[in-house]
């Protein structure tokens, strides 16, 4: 028996405090108060519960369970019988308002939260009678209107003293909720007017109160709390990430949370980027990325600004978006999807504009995750920086004054750049270098700047050559920029590093020697200037290893000295960079001086040193001024030249006459006359054994002569102009005749080819030094003077074409190795001509001997060994048009040209001239045997291009005699031009077209000189290519003695022999000019000089575009638009092409090459104009140019094919040699038809068996079966591989279609145009491989064999989608199928492919219609005509397919075409 104490009731509240309203009935005041109070506690008496405890919190029994139990059987109605019911609720509205008027004192409400365990805080009577399920409501929602009056404690409180948080806490955890959604709105309506700390508290807590219930009310509430006040959005996310939401719910809180990225708090943002991205799921990440990468304001700013929100009290920017950093990484580290989602999104990123600062910061900070997607980060990295969507200004973004979000990336950002820097694109280089120089630039501290040259040095040693010299590039502007500061690494750099780059310095390039040596100088230079005894040792240690290889017997380790002993004169010996102390300058004048002196006198024993050496000192003093005392030097050494190389002459003959090598000799070209008291002797130097060595350094200190004139004379040459027009001592011109070559002795000969040889590089070498004077227009020359030289000019440059022309002529009848005249042609040629050049030169002769004796005889065995000849470089210009053949100088009735291989030159000796006639020069002349050693040859520098603007060119009437004469030696010109450009353009933007020459090298100018130099050439170019063309359409032959008497007024001896292709020269300068512009508009530069780009359209237009011919482009583009330039040059060469199918395949065949590229340009460079810009400017401009152009490209295509190229009696033999550009012009042609698909079905299935194949059958036959003579015997063979792959590439891209739409719902429409261009490629194949039935020729069969093989394998990949959609289109799949059977079972080497296609067919019936449709009987091997045969292998005779193939028309199959066996 529980014994209670009875007190006095509590007084009432007072006024002031306010009274929750109650839900129970209220009696009367006086009389109902203490016994509801009263039956409470003896109610909680009877249960085991003390309520009135003197010594604390009310008493619990130990059995809190029975005490639970015992008080809801005490309360609920459902344990009483019925009579009990009505007293038992009355009973619980009693207890309620004893509860409800008991808390009504503050402490009273405490000791009932209070816990009367010590150590166990959750005992306490409330949490109890909570856990009470008749009375749970009424004390949850009397608990909840209590809360307001106790909003008012202090924060900061512990919580037994906060009676608002202990209320909270009661609600936690609870075992289960009577009513949870009348308790959640309840909640939700005290929320709203709680205090901020305690919202967050009941917020934070919502998952532990609520549990599952009623979430939906509860998102909703929070979504509408989170609109009115973001300060809580923290807890409401914690809050979402706790509550079980089911997928709708979810998304709403994904949906609530992305509202806020705008406006929320930047201190609050990585906990909703946490939020968001652990939330993802393969449903909505791609959502969730879009919208944060959309919505977020990650601008990376700036150190200064943070300083300044520090003044304001304010958390600084970069530590709130440091926070943001480290919130995406630890998100992106744990969830893949996310990784893989980001990639996707930023891989379809294409323009610039798209790309933000936070997604560099995504792509570091999930490059610092680790392997898994390391590769492909450094891939889309790469990418989107080599398309130029990530640039330089995002970059600086990033890392600019953002130190404290670098410096945890700092090895994420230097790997990436390794990864650039490594690469073969420029422009990845230019950003990999450009990362490096920014991160050298903010991070100042020790540690971070050796790291960063430590990298740097590391990609030093890599067999990149574009890297290397990528690295080296940057190591010099920082050097150039940053000495001083880079002087206390210079133990690193010339310790470390210095030996790093001394270990690798064989395998660098001239140009990387440069840089190395530019790089030590520099710091050598700041070393000196400040004074350290210390830091001048790095000049020391730099001139020791100079001198060390300077003084190195190779002449490998010799040129690395020079390079380097050049690169310290240059920088030590500026005159403009004097340091302050003049005991430094001498000491330093003196040193320099000794440095001259041991490299001249280290090099006199090697002739490629000492060229080395002039042309190094000529590029120094080309760009700076020296010290007085080092060029007084230099002068007294170029004083010796007149005594080595000139000889006097009186009355024009030398004043010395002497033996020769039993040699006579006879002053050549003659430009002065009488008044010349000087001859260049090479003749007598030549002979001379002692003194032969002198004429090879002739050239270069020629160079190194005129530069100092130059520099010393403000520009001028007056000082040395004798040497343009001084005759030069060569041998007489009877040796070339037919007696008194025979006569000669092999030395003699030798010495004969060394003379015309070092002459022709001494011609050189004056056109590069005066045709600056007339290119630079140098104020202190004369008019007088500046016509004067440029005749001079002209006459020299016929010198050059004769002598070089005649020189060919030498070679190829005496074989010989001609000595190298330019120091860099061994780094520069990347064949092994050197190594093995006198093997080759013995091997010519041997099959020139075979060759003459095997044209005296023509037989069926030479056809064969012709066949069976393996093919030369020289061959492959033919295939390309760069050379006329034979039969192409027929069709405009040109005299033949020498053989490529040299016979007709040699034969030309003893067949075409008599014992005193002199030898036939023939211009232009080609010779593989000089072309082969072309590498050791001066290079003419950009300045002689000038040439091609001479005035008179520009004035002369195109019929005039005087340009004519002068045309061969603008094509001279221009196929130096093309070489060079060759060079400009990148392997990888070459037309795949090969044409023209191989590629060359640059010599000692620079890339920018040519570009400056480039920009003024398009008017010449257009002139000289339309004067050509009206020549040739006029087809007016000047006479031999014309020629020979325009070649005699420039001194050139025996003029009797020279032979000029008129009609030759025509169309090679018509193709030398198309070559160039081609190469001009594939420059890398246009995408950065828009004026080069309209200038050279400008250049190319047509007097007048008809708008006529372009009715479906409306409305016209205004003129000086890029559009309206397009369309002319378009229009411009489509004329010439027209024109040129008169009388040249060759000329047109390229023309249409540059139309092709033409069309690419436009893609390119308009593609690149916005559509918004482009509709504002011109609306519909871009969209109508494209196609247009596109169709007009195709036309063209097809008027070549169409066009009959040869008469009756060729017998096609005008063809046989245009299988390569049969090909390219039918490719385009079906590229660029409005539906490849149904223009291939047509060629195979009609045009294409309706040829005649006989031999025997004349053009005309041919013509009366189709319309296109271009398919005849001789290109059969051309078209019937083409039509195949271009077939089998439109499967392909079929496949890749239907692959993509395999995830979509694809529209039925779609899906029958799908099966239908299927079919249409089916249709060909069948036909194309049914003409081996008719065709005996073993090449058709292999490539039937091995593209229908391919078909087979490409054709096995649609299957899935035919079975998708076999039931809606059930007819036209297994028309598929039948089809495709008959193909392969007509090819033996595909057996595989077959077997694998039968088996698919036979899975593909059973799947859809239980199998009853098929049945495969046994397997047999058949050859193509359907024959049985016994085994798996394409059997045949092989003699009878060596006869075959070679007594036809056909070139023997390639490589890549022989039929496979299985």
């Amino acid at each position: 028996m529980v014994f209670l104490s009875r007190k006095k009731p509590p007084p009432p509240p007072s006024s002031s405090s306010a009274a929750p309203s109650l839900k129970i009935p209220q009696p009367q005041k006086e009389s109902v108060e203490p016994d509801a109070v009263e039956k409470m506690t003896a109610i909680l008496a009877e249960v085991g519960c003390t309520l009135m405890n003197p010594y604390g919190p009310p008493c619990l029994p130990s059995d809190l369970h029975a005490f639970r139990r015992n008080l809801t059987g005490r309360l609920s109605s459902f344990s009483a019988n019925s009579g009990e019911r009505d007293n038992v609720g009355a009973l619980c509205s009693v207890f309620v308002a004893g509860f409800s008027l008991y808390i009504q004192s503050p402490s009273n409400l405490r000791r009932m939260l209070s816990s009367s365990s010590t150590t166990k805080r959750d005992e306490s009577l409330v949490r109890n009678l909570l856990l009470v399920s008749p009375i749970q409501l009424d004390i949850q929602e009397m608990l909840l209107e209590k809360l307001p009056e106790y909003f008012d404690v202090v924060t900061g409180c512990s919580l037994e003293e906060d009676v608002a948080r202990l209320i909270i806490n009661h609600f936690r955890w609870l075992d289960f909720i009577v009513n949870p959604h009348v308790f959640t709105d309840k909640l939700m309506q005290v929320l709203s007017i709680c205090p901020l700390h305690l919202k967050k508290e009941i917020i934070g807590s919502l998952p532990e109160i609520i549990g599952d219930h009623n979430c939906q009310a509860v998102v909703d509430s929070l979504e509408k709390m989170l609109q009115e006040d973001s300060a809580v959005v923290v807890a409401v996310l914690d809050s979402f990430s706790n509550l079980n939401l089911d997928d709708q719910l979810q998304e709403q809180a994904i949906t609530v949370a992305i509202s806020c990225i705008r406006t929320i708090d930047g201190e609050h943002m990585p906990y909703l980027l946490r939020f968001l991205l652990l939330a993802a799921t393969p449903v909505n990440v791609r959502r969730i990325i879009s919208q944060i990468r959309e919505q977020l304001k990650f601008t990376g700013m700036s150190q200064p600004c943070a300083s300044q929100n520090k003044l304001k009290g304010k958390v600084p920017a970069y530590n709130a978006e440091g926070s943001i950093l480290h919130a995406l990484r630890s998100s992106l580290r744990f969830k893949n999807i996310l990784c893989q989602e980001i990639i996707k999104e930023l891989n379809s990123l294409e323009k610039p504009r798209d790309f933000k600062v936070i997604d560099v910061w995504l792509l570091i900070l999930m490059y610092m995750n680790g392997d898994p997607v390391r590769k492909s980060i450094e891939k889309i990295f790469k990418k989107k920086v080599v398309d130029e969507c990530i640039q330089e200004a995002l970059l600086d973004q990033c890392i600019g004054g953002n130190k404290e979000f670098v410096k945890d990336n700092f090895a994420s950002f230097v790997s990436l750049a390794e990864h650039l820097l490594s690469s073969k694109e420029e422009k990845a280089r230019e950003i990999g270098s450009h990362i490096y120089s920014r991160l050298f630039e903010e991070f100042t501290d020790n540690y971070s700047r050796q790291e960063i040259l430590g990298a740097l040095v590391t990609h030093v040693g890599s067999d990149n050559k574009f890297e290397v010299s990528s690295v080296l590039e940057m190591m010099t502007a920082l050097v150039k920029k940053y000495a001083q500061q880079l002087l206390p690494f210079s133990s690193h750099i010339n310790g470390i590093s210095g030996t790093c780059i001394l270990d690798y310095l064989e395998g660098f390039t001239i140009d990387n020697l440069h840089k190395v040596y530019e790089v030590f100088s520099l710091l050598a230079l700041s070393a000196r200037a400040s004074g350290d005894s210390f830091r001048s040792s790095i000049s020391n240690e730099l001139m020791m290893i100079v001198r060390k290889q300077v003084s190195h017997p190779d002449l490998k380790y010799k040129k690395m000295g020079l390079v380097g002993s050049l690169r310290i004169v240059s920088s030590l010996g500026d005159a403009k960079s004097v340091p302050d102390f003049s005991s430094s300058q001498v000491s330093d004048c003196g040193e320099i001086l000794e440095l001259l002196k041991t490299s001249v006198e280290s090099c006199r024993q090697s002739n490629l040193a000492l060229i080395m050496f002039y042309d190094e000192f000529a590029t120094i003093l080309s760009h700076k001024l020296l010290q007085p005392e080092i060029m007084e030097w230099i002068g007294k050494h170029l004083g010796e030249f007149e005594s080595l190389f000139l000889a006097d002459l009186e009355n024009e003959k030398m004043a010395e006459k002497g033996s020769y090598s039993g040699l006579e000799g006879d002053l050549w070209m003659n430009l002065d006359g009488s008044i010349s008291p000087i001859c260049l002797n090479i003749l007598a130097l030549a002979s001379s054994s002692s003194e032969s060595c002198c004429l090879q350094i002739l050239p270069s200190n020629f160079l190194l002569l005129s530069t100092v004139e130059r520099l010393t004379n403000d520009g001028s040459l007056a000082g040395v102009d004798a040497l343009l027009g001084c005759p030069l001592h060569l041998p007489s011109s009877k040796y070339f005749a037919a007696a008194g070559w025979q006569s000669l002795a092999k030395k003699q000969k030798e010495i004969l080819s060394l003379s015309l040889y070092y002459a022709a590089n001494w011609i050189r070498e004056l056109l590069n030094a005066f045709s600056s004077q007339i290119d630079e227009k140098i104020g202190c020359i004369s008019q007088a003077t500046v016509k004067d030289v440029t005749t001079k000019l002209l006459k020299r440059l016929r010198n050059l074409v004769f002598l070089e022309s005649l020189l060919s002529n030498l070679i190829t009848l005496s074989p010989q190795s001609l000595p190298e005249l330019h120091p860099y042609s061994e780094s520069h040629v990347e064949h092994p001509r050197k190594k093995n050049e006198k093997r080759k030169l013995d091997d010519d002769a041997s099959q020139r001997k075979v060759s003459m004796k095997n044209n005296l005889k023509k037989s069926k065995h030479s056809d064969v060994n012709e066949k069976l000849r393996q093919p030369t470089i020289m061959d492959a210009f033919k295939k390309a048009g760069a050379v006329m053949s034979h039969s192409q100088t027929q069709l405009r009735g040109t005299p033949s040209l020498p053989s490529m291989d040299g016979s007709t030159a040699a034969g030309s000796m003893d067949e075409n001239c008599s014992d005193n006639e002199s030898l036939i020069v023939k211009i232009p002349q080609v010779s593989s045997a000089l072309e082969a050693q072309r590498f050791k040859f001066r290079p003419l520098l950009p300045q002689c291009l000038s040439i091609l603007n001479f005035p008179k060119v520009l004035s002369q009437d195109m019929g005039s005699p005087e340009y004519r004469a002068e045309l061969p030696l603008y094509l001279y010109l221009l196929h130096d031009l093309h070489t060079k450009l060759d060079c400009l353009v990148p392997p990888g933007k070459q037309h795949p077209f090969k044409r023209g020459s191989a590629p060359g090298y640059f010599g000692r100018f620079k890339l920018v000189e040519l570009l400056n130099q480039i920009k003024r050439l398009f008017p010449s170019l257009r002139i000289h290519l339309n004067i050509a063309i009206s020549l040739l359409i006029r087809g007016d032959e000047t006479s031999q003695t014309t020629w020979r008497d325009e070649f005699a007024l420039s001194g050139n001896p025996n003029t009797s022999s020279i032979v000029v292709s008129e009609s030759l020269v025509y169309t090679m300068v018509c193709k030398e000019v198309l070559y160039c512009f081609s190469k001009i508009l594939t420059l890398p530069e246009f995408e950065t000089d828009k004026s080069l780009l309209l200038n050279l359209l400008e250049a190319f237009q047509p007097t007048e575009i008809p708008v006529a011919n372009f009715p479906d482009f409306q409305p016209f583009p205004s003129p000086g638009t890029k559009e309206y330039l397009y369309i002319g040059v378009s229009y411009f060469f489509e004329d010439i092409l027209n024109k040129a199918c008169s009388f040249s395949f060759d000329l047109a065949f390229e023309c249409l090459l540059t139309l092709q590229l033409v069309v690419t340009s436009v893609q390119k460079y308009l593609g690149k104009v916005s559509e918004e810009a482009n509709r504002k400017r011109n609306p519909g401009h871009f969209h109508g140019l494209v196609p247009n152009l596109h169709a007009k490209l195709g036309t063209s295509a097809e008027k070549l094919l169409r066009h009959k190229w040869v008469d009756e009696s060729t017998d096609n033999k005008g063809l046989k040699n245009k299988g390569e550009m049969v090909q390219t012009i039918l490719r385009i042609y079906l590229e660029a038809s409005g539906s490849t698909s149904d223009l291939l079905d047509e060629l195979a299935c009609t045009i294409l068996p309706q040829a005649s194949l006989s031999k025997s059958t004349g053009e005309d036959d041919d013509a009366r079966d189709h319309e296109f003579p271009t398919l005849c015997a001789a290109t059969f063979r051309g078209w019937y591989k083409t039509l195949l792959e271009e077939n089998l590439a439109i499967l392909n891209k079929l496949v890749k279609t239907v692959s993509s739409e395999k995830r979509q719902n694809c529209q039925p429409k779609t899906t029958e145009a799908h099966l239908k261009n299927i079919q249409k490629t089916v249709n060909v194949v069948v036909s194309l491989v049914n003409l081996c039935r008719s065709h005996e020729k073993v090449t058709i069969h292999g490539m039937a064999i091995k593209y229908g093989g391919k078909y087979v394998d490409s054709f096995l990949k649609v299957f899935d989608f035919l079975e998708a959609h076999f039931q809606d289109h059930k007819e036209l799949v297994i028309q598929l199928g039948m089809k495709q059977t008959a193909i392969t079972s007509k090819i033996p080497a595909t057996k595989r492919s077959l077997e694998r296609f039968l088996f698919h067919v036979k899975a593909l019936l059973h799947r859809t219609s239980g199998g009853s449709n098929f049945w495969m009987g046994s397997l047999k091997h058949k050859d193509l005509r359907g024959q049985i045969v016994s085994s798996q292998a394409y059997i045949d005779n092989e003699a009878d397919e060596v006869e075959e193939t070679m007594s036809g028309e056909e070139e023997p199959m390639q490589e890549d075409e022989l039929p496979l066996t299985p």
